[in-house]
């Protein structure tokens, strides 16, 4: 992550900008050499002025090309883009008055676009390009004719009627483009905003995991200990049958904790080595629901699969399981807040993407006026990391998790890529 918050938007968006600004400049310079030589009747050579305009349309062209194109575009390359507009439009205000052109002041656009996208050594050679073409016109160009009965106008020369249309040109240009860049820049912050909440949530996930292996470490030996004492309990107690039956109880529920360390391991070992299981979607739902049936043998799971849907076949990658479960489990436990255990499961296939949706019976996710924040939902129980992961899964498999209300309750949904997730 950068040490500061993005404060340029960067050379793509700049010449992206560009791209449009040269459209833009396309058209208003043919229109107003047709206007000047046609309708004024100026004496400006159109053949030359025209032959300039259709370059600047062809690197226009090719600048659309070139930004259609996956490659990055880096700092040098806009310049260059700028430069290329930069000596058309000195090339144009040549035959045109040079710095006596009202016009000579669109010179600056490009400078002001530069000082919100680029870095300072860019701003300064895009100012020195500038200088450099102004300085040339002043001395260098083709002095622009003056209309006959010039006086007819009322005073009203063509050099101030040049001035106020720049001036009107300029506003519009800058006023809109630079709302253009603005608007990139605030979504680019809030682009940041979203990296680094995620960075902040992936830190706590990674020192709950680090917990979760440390305990794991330490329980193994309680637990074999529990497992070595209670056989023996249960024979030393034999004839106390109320006693006997609670002893293998608890016997089993401490092969059953041994067994869900094991299963730590092993995921954890899966995780590491990111080797997806192959499985179509049938088999991974079942294999889902008998964990959770373990879990929670008191959830009555419905489940909705269309047979389409149920052979496709799956990369399945480490974590996906859990973080279904986890959807599940949250499910059981907000409708066992309202004293039902019914929990819904349906799964599709939506053109591209694989989507398993979650609905429960309970009190729904807090809302004030709309759904609050993901994850703050009515559950009392639970360590309320269940959603968090799960969203932090879909992220990572390039998908999305959105939560919602339902009549009956609260529905999330995970919805997953088949391009990533599937076994083509």
């Amino acid at each position: 992550m950068p040490h500061r918050p993005a404060q340029r938007i960067g050379p793509f968006a700049l010449a992206r900008t560009l791209a449009w600004l040269r459209l833009c400049a396309i058209a208003g310079q043919s229109v107003a050499v047709l206007v000047c030589a046609w309708w004024m009747q100026l004496g400006i050579p159109l053949l030359p002025l025209l032959v300039g305009i259709g370059l600047l349309a062809v690197f226009s062209v090719f600048a659309a090309w070139r930004l259609s194109q996956p490659w990055p575009v880096p700092e040098w390359e806009t310049i260059s883009h700028i430069a290329v507009d930069t000596l058309v439009l000195g090339y144009l205000l040549y035959f045109t008055g040079g710095a006596s052109n009202p016009f000579i002041t669109l010179l600056l656009v490009p400078i002001a676009l530069s000082a919100a996208a680029l870095s300072v050594r860019s701003i300064l050679a895009v100012s020195a390009l500038a200088g450099i073409a102004y300085l040339v016109l002043l001395y260098w160009h083709v002095p622009l004719p003056m209309p006959m009965h010039d006086e007819s106008h009322g005073g009203f020369s063509l050099h101030v009627a040049g001035m106020g249309v720049n001036f009107v040109i300029s506003a519009l240009l800058l006023g809109f483009f630079i709302n253009r860049l603005a608007h990139a820049l605030r979504g680019q912050q809030l682009e940041v905003q979203r990296i680094r909440e995620r960075a902040l949530r992936d830190e706590g996930i990674l020192a709950i995991a680090t917990q979760a292996a440390g305990a794991a470490h330490e329980l193994n030996t309680p637990l074999s200990t529990m497992r070595t004492l209670l056989p023996e309990l249960r024979r030393e107690h034999a004839n106390d049958a109320l006693l006997a039956e609670d002893l293998k109880l608890l016997e089993g529920q401490v092969d059953r904790c041994r067994t869900i360390l094991r299963e730590m391991v092993a995921f954890g070992k899966t995780q590491l080595s990111q080797e997806p299981e192959r499985l179509n979607v049938a088999q991974f739902i079942r294999s889902c629901l008998e964990r959770f049936q373990l879990l929670r043998p008191e959830a009555d799971v419905t489940l909705e699969m269309d047979e389409g849907t149920s052979h496709t076949v799956l990369r399945t990658p480490p974590g996906l399981r859990h973080a279904l479960i986890n959807l599940l489990n949250n499910a059981a436990d907000a409708s066992a807040s309202r004293d039902s255990n019914a929990v819904a499961l349906q799964v599709l296939r939506d053109g591209g993407w694989l989507q398993l949706s979650v609905r429960d019976h309970g009190p729904g996710f807090a809302t004030t006026g709309e759904l609050a924040l993901l994850g703050q939902s009515q559950k009392q129980s639970g360590l309320g990391i269940g959603l968090a992961l799960a969203e932090a899964t879909a992220e990572r498999l390039s998908g999305e998790l959105i939560a919602g209300n339902t009549e009956h309750g609260a529905e999330v949904c995970l919805r997953l890529p088949l391009a990533v997730i599937a076994d083509n």
